[in-house]
């Protein structure tokens, strides 16, 4: 099947029971056994649930992989793949993370033996001199939050398995999407998303879910989140798997009206520097070009009054950005991440990443595009 029939159809069928085109919602914790240990498929729904299941077919399915997991978040979905590793094993990262999973890296699995090297994975070879003989997980971010990163993911994957062979690659895959790029095609072994953000598309769920091929892998991630038992719920499964059935023509429109803003930015004379990959001043624009079907909704972008009063300024006043955490829903949000999704992270750090007070990250969602350049201009020119 092609990905736009994938998302609808990927790893689903009709329910056995009642032929129910969408999988009902099974409201329950436990299943009955005619014998002990002779059941139906299901003992607990901390182990598995019918309508988890569903989903974690279809996310199999629109990853190109063959085991899907739905998890509480998206970074109890982080937490499952650090388990996999023992203390004094390393891990690679980029140096431009999403907060959260800065704090779990700095802040909880450091204490616990894990030790973290940071990298500008720009340049493969940072990436590859960095790789020691205690690394064991090479973690990738791309398009990266906030500033618009790019990594090549198969150049990367290539070297780091040219040098030892079982290091995992895993790679958050949240702002492209499945539509945009597909991570275990490009050679990686793990891939994570916030399921809270464009697969679900409706800000109206919390949820995580890896994706990965290989059937050892599949079973430790299993084993490590039934032990822990950080499972979505079924009802935030059903809406998981409702939303991911229009994302392909949401991500369309999400990409029309993210190209627009960014160009739109690009040329206003109240902005510094605008980041978005399908801009062709974009520093990585070629490998976006080479790894993505299309650029996505994120845009960051820089004010040239650099004080933190303009950029308060222009968050208060946008009308249809709602200023918010999160992204990736049919709405158009708008995020100041040094004091909201990055706050998590030292100052001293946040600078260095390029995070200053000037940042403004937008979620371009899915409204009609004049109404959104008409905000933002009202609002840039207050």
């Amino acid at each position: 099947m092609k990905f736009n029939t994938k998302t609808i159809h990927g790893g689903q069928n009709p329910e056995e029971t009642t032929g129910a085109v969408m999988p009902p919602v099974f409201m329950t914790s436990t299943y009955a056994q005619s014998s002990p240990g002779v059941h139906k498929g299901y003992e607990y729904s901390r182990g598995g649930n019918p309508t988890r299941t569903a989903l974690e077919d279809n996310l199999a399915a629109i990853e190109n992989g063959t085991h899907g997991f739905a998890f509480a978040s998206g970074l109890a979905a982080i937490d499952c793949v650090l388990r996999t590793l023992n203390p004094g094993d390393e891990i690679i990262a980029g140096d431009d993370l999403y907060g959260g999973t800065y704090r779990m890296f700095t802040r909880l699995f450091k204490k616990y033996g894990l030790e973290f090297t940071h990298v500008d994975m720009n340049s493969v070879d940072n990436i590859s001199n960095a790789i020691t003989e205690r690394t064991k997980l090479v973690w990738i971010e791309t398009p990266t939050n906030p500033l618009m990163k790019i990594a090549d993911i198969e150049a990367i994957c290539s070297v780091v398995k040219d040098v030892n062979s079982s290091i995992l690659v895993a790679v958050d895959n949240t702002f492209a999407t499945p539509y945009l790029q597909q991570p275990l095609t490009l050679g990686a072994d793990i891939v994570m998303h916030s399921v809270t953000k464009y697969l679900g598309g409706h800000s109206d769920l919390v949820m995580g879910a890896l994706v990965v091929k290989d059937k050892e892998l599949a079973e430790e991630i299993h084993f490590i989140q039934f032990a822990a038992g950080a499972i979505a719920s079924p009802m935030d499964s059903f809406l998981a798997l409702r939303g991911i059935k229009t994302l392909h023509i949401r991500m369309q429109r999400h990409c029309e009206n993210g190209r627009a803003v960014a160009n739109f930015l690009e040329n206003h004379p109240k902005v510094g520097a605008v980041y978005y990959p399908g801009l062709e001043s974009h520093p990585n624009y070629d490998i976006a070009k080479k790894q993505m079907k299309d650029f996505g909704g994120m845009v960051s972008f820089r004010l040239k009054d650099e004080s933190k009063e303009a950029a308060f300024k222009f968050l208060e006043s946008t009308q249809i950005f709602t200023l918010a955490e999160s992204l990736g829903g049919v709405e158009s949000l708008v995020n100041h991440s040094a004091t909201m999704t990055h706050a998590s992270i030292p100052e001293k750090e946040r600078l260095k990443m390029g995070i200053t007070d000037a940042l403004i990250r937008l979620s371009v969602g899915i409204e009609d595009v004049d109404d959104l350049l008409a905000d933002l201009d009202s609002a840039l020119n207050l």
